[in-house]
């Protein structure tokens, strides 16, 4: 007997020993309110305006250890986790996925020969795909959009985790239960079993503070998808107008070929007639040949561009081949507003500005929630049953219940760095919207004298450029054709008049690119 209860003393000995170890590595059992940022996955959209990297949603504790250090029969053992909504692991915003390339912006080639066509700009076919046609179809089909819209829905569902209760904690025991039984010989007891529940009381409203942080960054991310749309519709601009580019590239390159066949028809019949040498011909024909390579090389080209542009709109590539759209690089539209009016639309209505004004409110908000955890939940402890066991002693056995209530108190953690750094965020987040606001002001100056720029050059070369290089070239042709030039004044003149038509390409593509510019700078379509 006396070495049995030896072997057990002993086991118990060893028990204690290791979970006084175990006890070291134990959390603490206050609530530090220290919990992870919403939604627990790096956001497609980035890093929100506002967000300061604070722990944000929902502070709860993260401890296994009980919800009081108590012991007794009033106290549970249970962790304070199970009595929490549970929430996702802490995102590293500075993560993410990174955002697509932007589409290079398209160059006529530098070699080939180009003029300009006698006849009216062509559009392309009546019912060819339209800017407006083309940008719904982005919204509706484009991937990396549908993708990035889930950045809203999973908002949604931090606001609802942000809302959750705390759940009551049921907890039952056994205590001072004998091996075998109690004697006179071997006194203990009473045994007594119990059943408690426990319920957190969120006294200083951390929850509310949660969900209108939850609900405040939800807006903020709105502000960030909306703004991820104006990219995608700025990087649509630029794969719709390569196209366009493209396409009246293969025109230029076209009607500069007609012109160099009938150089070289004039030049084979001046050969026939003794008035030329096969050198001249050779000339033309190598001339010619290098405009053809030059209408591949465009040909080319408008093919790439079709592609890219089929992939933005997420269209299959056995369909881009047969893509026609409806539009011109010509500028058919009215000038634009003054500049003052838009920098005053960019400023109210450009998503990314207003997510930085988002984003001070949402930093406010962060504010308010570290002020709530400062404080832990208060446990209020409901015992409705215990039962003590007098059988062993020949008495009646009593049943009772007790109440009791466990407040940590804020001694060492109330959350004193957490608020500091959330209203230092504030002001930062302040100074940010200062940031960005110049720096859209300074954009749109930036597009508006770009437009002017460029129009006044396309102006320029349109009328008095293009006209007096064709007139020379056409004057120079008639003598070439009547003898009284020799070929090489007439394909010098065919050249220079060339890099005007190429010029005036270059000038009308890249003011063409200015209009959409405005658009995206703006963060509105005020340009066709």
């Amino acid at each position: 007997m006396a070495r049995g209860f030896w072997r057990w003393n002993l086991a118990v000995a060893l028990i204690c020993v290791g979970m006084t170890g175990l006890a070291r590595a134990q959390g603490p059992s206050i609530d530090t309110g220290m919990g992870a940022k919403p939604g627990g996955i790096s956001s497609l959209l980035g890093p929100p305006p506002g967000d300061g990297r604070a722990s944000m949603l929902p502070s709860v504790s993260n401890s296994n250890a009980p919800i009081s250090g108590g012991v007794g029969p009033a106290f549970s053992r249970a962790p304070a986790s199970i009595s929490t909504p549970s929430r996702g692991a802490s995102p590293d915003q500075s993560a993410g996925f990174p955002a697509p390339l932007p589409t290079a912006a398209f160059t006529p080639p530098s070699r080939g020969s180009f003029a300009l066509p006698t006849g009216p700009d062509d559009e392309g076919p009546p019912d060819g795909l339209t800017l407006d046609q083309a940008i719904t179809q982005l919204l509706q089909n484009n991937i990396d959009m549908r993708s990035k819209f889930y950045e809203i829905t999973q908002a949604e569902a931090d606001i609802l985790s942000a809302g959750l209760r705390a759940n009551p904690v049921f907890y039952a025991d056994g205590q001072l239960v004998p091996y075998g039984r109690y004697t006179r010989s071997r006194p203990g007891g009473q045994t007594q079993y119990d059943v408690n529940i426990s319920y957190p009381l969120d006294l200083s409203r951390k929850r509310q503070a949660r969900t209108l942080y939850a609900t405040r960054a939800k807006r903020t991310i709105e502000a960030q998808y909306q703004n991820a749309v104006r990219g995608n519709i700025d990087q649509l601009y630029t794969s719709f107008l390569n196209v366009l580019a493209a396409r009246q590239t293969v025109y230029y390159a076209r009607e500069s070929i007609k012109g160099l066949t009938r150089l070289h028809d004039v030049t084979n019949e001046l050969y026939r007639r003794d008035e030329a040498t096969i050198a001249d011909v050779k000339r033309v024909q190598v001339t010619l040949n290098a405009a053809q390579i030059g209408l591949d090389d465009a040909t080319e080209s408008l093919r790439k561009a079709k592609l890219d542009l089929g992939t933005l709109l997420n269209i299959p590539a056995e369909q881009v081949e047969k893509l026609d759209l409806r539009g011109t690089i010509e500028d058919r539209g009215p000038p634009p507003p003054p500049v003052e009016e838009l920098e005053r639309i960019a400023l109210a209505v450009r998503p990314d500005v207003v997510s930085y004004r988002l984003g001070v409110s949402t930093a406010e908000a962060n504010v308010r929630l570290q002020l709530a955890n400062r404080y832990s939940d208060v446990y209020v402890l409901y015992q409705p049953y215990t039962f003590q066991d007098n059988s062993p002693i020949g008495l009646k056995s009593p049943v009772s219940w007790a109440l009791g209530v466990t407040a940590p108190l804020p001694v060492y953690n109330r959350n004193q760095g957490a608020i500091a750094r959330a209203r230092l965020n504030v002001p930062q987040s302040q100074l940010e919207l200062q940031r960005v606001e110049r720096q859209v002001s300074n954009e749109v100056r930036s597009a508006v004298n770009e437009y002017e720029v460029t129009a006044r050059m396309v102006q320029r070369i349109r009328d008095d450029l293009e006209p007096a290089a064709r007139a020379i070239r056409d004057a120079t042709s008639r003598l070439y054709t009547g003898g009284e030039k020799n070929k090489i004044d007439y394909l010098n003149a065919q050249r220079e008049y060339q890099d005007v038509v190429k010029q005036y390409l270059d000038i009308l593509i890249r003011h063409r690119r200015a209009m959409l510019a405005l658009n995206t700078v703006v963060g509105q379509r005020v340009m066709p």
